[in-house]
């Protein structure tokens, strides 16, 4: 079976290098040798696979339809063997990873440096911006989202549970008043973030359905850290992911409202592209930060 796969391969390589001298110098193999795992393949199948010249090297008809089926075949047990040898290597390489601003900067950041400590043969590149990223042509390995539902071209597995808060300054309070329903934020100043689902449609849930509530007001900023501060300072209303506003609330800076209103089934995803091998240090990573977030609460 070994010698039956040298041969294949050794056929492949070739024709995959445009002929034997390339192929030997590729792959480190004697031109002889290449040469004879070629014409003794093509003994054991009866037929030729390939048109050789002194100029050019081609593929017979038969030599087309084996090529097809012979790299494919390479190239699942090639997956195979980096499918076993990563569930039992320490994860090392370039690793690249997507996720927005914000959220990077203040809860993320810690959890993947926390992650490198653990694996130091990994190296990070960090790709923090508020954009969608488009994982195959930008090369990422996996990017994490804030989202409720994943994107149908990629595969997603959980990380943690998300939730978002509205809130005001006591200030602003004291002048208008809490608002009893959402549907009151269509006559209250409102701070916009450009960056949120929906912009200035707000989307709650009232009595097991979602509506939406359109809001205006004094600022639209594309930055939630700015949205927080332009609230703080008594400007409007604003909805923000948790994990920006309870640092506001806990010291009195923002009041929540509307808690019994708000939109659950939010979720922190890692997401990457379709691949039938993962690679082991993108794998650790998730199992990570699955770890991490159960031990450290987003909210």
């Amino acid at each position: 079976m070994t010698q039956d796969l040298a041969r294949i391969r050794a056929f492949v390589q070739v024709f995959d290098s445009g002929g034997f001298s390339s192929a030997a110098r590729q792959h480190g193999r004697s031109k002889a040798l290449l040469s004879k795992y070629v014409t003794d393949l093509e003994d054991y199948l009866g037929v030729r696979l390939m048109n050789r010249t002194t100029r050019k090297l081609s593929l017979t008809e038969a030599g087309e339809a084996y090529y097809r089926e012979a790299s494919a075949l390479l190239q699942q047990l090639d997956e195979l063997d980096a499918t076993i040898t990563d569930q039992t290597a320490e994860p090392r390489g370039l690793l690249r990873v997507s996720a927005p601003r914000n959220f990077g900067e203040s809860t993320l950041a810690p959890a993947i440096y926390e992650y490198l400590k653990k694996h130091p043969k990994v190296s990070l590149d960090l790709r923090l911006e508020d954009r969608y990223v488009d994982l195959v042509d930008e090369g990422i390995d996996v990017a994490l989202r804030i989202s409720t539902m994943a994107d149908s071209s990629l595969i997603a597995r959980k990380i943690a549970d998300m939730h978002v808060v509205v809130g005001a300054a006591p200030e602003l309070l004291k002048q208008h008043g809490a608002p009893k329903h959402p549907e009151d934020l269509r006559h209250l100043p409102c701070i916009v973030d450009i960056n949120l689902q929906g912009q200035s449609n707000w989307r709650f849930i009232d009595d097991g359905k979602t509506i939406s509530v359109p809001v205006n007001g004094p600022v639209r900023v594309n930055s939630p850290l700015a949205a927080r501060q332009a609230a703080v300072m008594g400007l409007g209303f604003v909805v923000l992911p948790s994990y920006l506003a309870d640092p506001a609330v806990a010291k009195g800076e923002l009041v929540p409202v509307l808690a019994d209103f708000l939109p659950t089934g939010q979720t922190l995803q890692a997401v990457y592209p379709h691949r039938r091998h993962l690679a082991g240090k993108v794998r650790a990573l998730i199992d990570h930060l699955v770890e991490w977030f159960v031990t450290h609460p987003v909210s």
